[in-house]
């Protein structure tokens, strides 16, 4: 399997997962964290899937591209996965995974803008 691919196979996970999180806290007491980890996940599963396509298509730096769509799936791991512990365990993943996930997720954002003006590879 390509790296693209398993990108792709991971933002689908991200997807089922920010699905399933949406539910849980549509049926939860007190479910915002829930709710802000289901969002992080649903949106970035779509920033993947939209890094993917570009890089697929040579529109952004494929390297770069990757990168960012790699940190679209690892940052917002973090943050949901510490929101979720929080939320059903009342404790974190590690001490500040969630603004780890959350600058790691900036970050990947800006990586993604310099794919985008960063000359092509020939």
């Amino acid at each position: 399997m390509t790296r693209l691919r398993i990108l792709v196979v991971l933002a689908a996970v991200m997807g089922a997962d920010g699905v399933i999180l949406a539910a849980l806290a549509a049926h939860s007491p007190d479910a915002a964290r829930l709710g802000a980890a289901s969002s992080m996940l649903l949106f970035h599963a779509s920033s993947v899937l939209g890094a993917v396509a570009l890089a697929a298509r040579g529109i952004i730096d494929v390297l770069l591209g990757t990168f960012a769509a790699l940190g679209f799936v690892v940052a917002p791991a973090l943050f949901a996965g510490d929101l979720t512990l929080r939320h059903y365990a009342g404790h974190s993943l590690f001490p500040f995974a969630a603004p780890t996930g959350g600058t790691l997720m900036i970050l990947s954002w800006l990586l993604l803008a310099v794919a985008a003006a960063w000359p092509r590879r020939s």
